[in-house]
């Protein structure tokens, strides 16, 4: 089965944090037009609420969550929302934590936001698919993890950012090869450079106009979600790649 295959049974289901602006906004309208139910979670209740009433024009229910995936509370309220669904088909860890901007260099690092970077990149995103994993279980679905090519560039600057997307990297296949005997699959994704709050803010004042909008990264994504979850498990994709790529 694919991850937008609905097969029989009841609507696909999808968890999208971060997805009030950005390029998690941009999966979750997709998602929707494919006739997903959504829950959505930001931080920012003002924008995430815009961002849901669009959503809801294509008919879904979408229960939308403001608050910080960091928090046990957050997602105790995203689990209720999931089981009300019956099930989870994709859960898409979107929400990043860029860290201290300008970027420092990584010897001169604020460690209390070097310790924000890895709660916000790498343990929340872990314990949201320990949180969701019975529903994910149900429905055989897909966890996307969304990397960078910080993760592997070793960029002056981006080496809190980098180092926490490469754990996220290796979280990914590390669950790919955990949970394959459940039915759940898990991949990695960098979506490349785009125009967006989080990149302008790692170059403050500099004009980032030249990059892609996130819509840039539709034809992957209409890809991704339509493979059989068994064949894509383990890879990492690169969203804006002339080859998207797929390594185990």
């Amino acid at each position: 089965m694919t991850a937008t295959d609905p097969g029989p049974g009841p609507r696909r289901a999808a968890v999208v944090t971060g997805g009030s602006r950005g390029l998690g906004a941009v999966v979750a309208r997709l998602l929707a037009g494919e006739g997903f139910d959504l829950v959505v979670i930001a931080r920012e209740p003002g924008p995430l609420w815009e961002t849901v009433k669009s959503l809801r024009s294509f008919g879904g229910r979408v229960v939308e969550i403001s608050g910080d995936v960091t928090d046990p509370e957050l997602r105790a309220r995203v689990r209720a929302a999931v089981d009300r669904f019956g099930g989870l088909d994709l859960l898409v860890n979107n929400a990043s934590e860029l860290g201290a901007s300008p970027l420092p260099p990584l010897a001169e690092y604020p460690i209390e936001q070097l310790e924000r970077v890895y709660r916000v990149n790498v343990i929340a995103p872990v314990a949201l698919v320990q949180s969701l994993l019975p529903a994910l279980t149900r429905r055989h679905g897909l966890i996307v993890n969304i990397s960078s090519d910080a993760a592997v560039g070793g960029y002056p600057g981006w080496g809190a950012y980098g180092a926490s997307k490469a754990a996220l990297d290796l979280v990914s296949v590390t669950l790919s090869h955990e949970l394959e005997g459940v039915g759940v699959a898990a991949v990695s994704v960098d979506p490349g450079d785009m125009r967006t709050r989080m990149q302008q803010a790692a170059f403050p004042g500099q004009d980032i106009s030249n990059r892609p909008l996130p819509d840039a990264t539709l034809p992957f994504w209409a890809w991704l979600l339509g493979q059989p979850v068994g064949e894509i498990n383990g890879h990492r994709y690169r969203a804006q790649a002339d080859h998207w790529g797929a390594s185990a």
